[in-house]
């Protein structure tokens, strides 16, 4: 499934090959075996892993002032996606954060569809109506910042015309009642009952690639001050707010639908018979096998018995289905949503996949980001006030930038900085060895020491915050 899922997307064009290319033959890592060990990696050449996918996008007016994402591979190839885009018809950013597992094809197809669900869904009916008839795709409702690839044509058109069926039925409903919430729970749902579809009425390699693969989700949505955070599965967002006396808190804004969590496990355990109170959850896992109680594809745990014999078994074989698979659907692709009303005490917001949450708290991660927004501040070159200044004044500013150049950070990326510190960090501070041993660890046994990592940072505008109305 896995070779399968890489022909779903193509790049938009061959600069990331090239780049790739050019690399190889200039920049090969000055790699340094120990005996028996893995190789060392010069601090150059960590950087250089670190760096490789980061991203940063600024924004002027608004509540959002920035974003800095980055991720790094554990699964080859990378199990994870992520997904950034403005709302091209209505105000809004969004942001996704995609944890596949089962192989990439899951995760791969819903960072790019899930969005342009959503913002269809935002656009008022009589507006979308007219975009659909002046002939708009799904792509155009969506300004992506830092998205690469495209569907293969193949697919492109049956997803296109499953968007289209859609956004034509939203335009039948009405503004009275809006819901955020609703609006938000029905993207998700209705974009996992259309991977359903397609890969029951078209069967192919590549439709049954993403069936049978899954993926959990958290989606962003900020306007203004209204913050939103949809999550299916265990992807987890925080935010980072600062008290009257300047000390972080850190609060979670998502749950973790797995057996951690003692209300999800009872409403799993409501929407089956008590027969099977002992085999729904066994070893920690939903019937022994998958760990999120809640996804985006994985129809294997969704469709009937019958389905899946006829659709499934013939291509993968009598091991698909699940011991105690008695009462389908035991998974879930309903969101649980938050809604936070911004205020200038908030600072950012991280969005990440459990490959961070496995090395760090929250309250970690909020500490080293808001270490991080202060000494990213000296990275920048001195600026003198316009107005007249006094010798006395100069020096002071020359002591505070001194003072201040010591926690001066190695990475303006603020994900960069968290992957850093999440593999490398020690009470002591990052440290090279250790970063440099999980980063060159063999492809066939890094996955048992490090996970897929995905992390968006957004940083807020607290000047704006402080003015607009909510």
């Amino acid at each position: 499934m896995t070779n399968l899922s890489l022909k779903i997307l193509s790049l938009r064009s061959n600069v990331a090959t090239a780049a790739s290319f050019i690399r190889s033959i200039h920049h090969e890592p000055a790699l340094h075996r120990s005996s028996g060990g893995p190789p060392k990696l010069s601090p150059y050449d960590v950087n250089n892993i670190l760096r490789a996918n980061e991203h940063t996008q600024e924004f002027f007016g608004g509540s959002v002032k920035c974003y800095d994402s980055n991720q790094l591979a554990s699964n080859s190839p990378i199990e994870d996606s992520r997904s950034e885009a403005s709302c091209a018809h209505t105000a809004g950013l969004l942001l996704g954060i995609f944890d596949g597992h089962g192989g990439p094809a899951c995760s791969q197809v819903i960072s790019k569809r899930l969005m342009r669900y959503i913002a269809a869904s935002l656009v008022p009916p009589d507006d979308l109506r007219q975009h659909l008839l002046n002939g708009a795709q799904s792509y155009s409702f969506l300004n992506c910042h830092n998205d690469k690839l495209e569907f293969v044509t193949e697919i492109k058109e049956l997803y296109e015309k499953s968007f289209l069926q859609f956004a034509n039925e939203l335009t039948n409903t009405t503004l009275a009642g809006f819901q955020m919430h609703q609006t938000l729970e029905n993207a998700f749902i209705r974009l996992d009952q259309d991977l359903s579809r397609e890969a029951m009425e078209m069967p192919s390699l590549r439709t049954m690639s993403v069936a049978m693969s899954g993926a959990v989700a958290l989606v962003a949505h900020i306007d203004g001050p209204h913050l939103h955070v949809a999550s299916v599965g265990d992807c987890s967002a925080v935010l980072g707010t600062v008290t009257d006396t300047g000390q972080w808190v850190a609060k979670k804004l998502t749950n973790e639908h797995n057996s951690d969590n003692v209300g999800e496990v009872r409403r799993l355990l409501s929407e089956h018979p008590a027969t099977e109170r002992d085999t729904v959850i066994r070893g920690e896992r939903l019937l022994g096998q998958l760990a999120p109680l809640r996804a985006m594809g994985d129809f294997r745990y969704k469709w009937s018995r019958e389905q899946l014999e006829q659709l499934v078994v013939p291509q993968f074989g009598e091991q698909v289905i699940a011991p105690y698979y008695h009462t389908p659907p035991y998974l879930s692709a309903c969101p649980e949503i938050t809604h936070h009303i911004l205020t200038p005490r908030d600072k950012f917001l991280v969005i990440a996949s459990d490959g961070l949450w496995d090395t760090m708290s929250a309250m970690q991660t909020v500490h080293l980001v808001g270490e991080h927004m202060y000494g990213k501040a000296f990275l920048q070159p001195l600026t003198l006030p316009k107005h007249d200044i006094t010798l006395g004044e100069i020096s002071q500013m020359l002591s505070t930038r001194k003072a201040g150049l010591q926690k001066k950070p190695l990475d303006r990326n603020a994900a960069t900085h968290l992957i850093r510190n999440a593999l490398g960090g020690t009470e002591y501070g990052v440290e090279h060895s250790k970063l440099s041993h999980m980063l060159s660890l063999p492809q066939d046994i890094v996955r048992l020491f490090r996970d897929d990592i995905t992390i968006t940072v957004v940083y807020f505008d607290s000047e704006y915050l402080r003015n607009c109305p909510t």
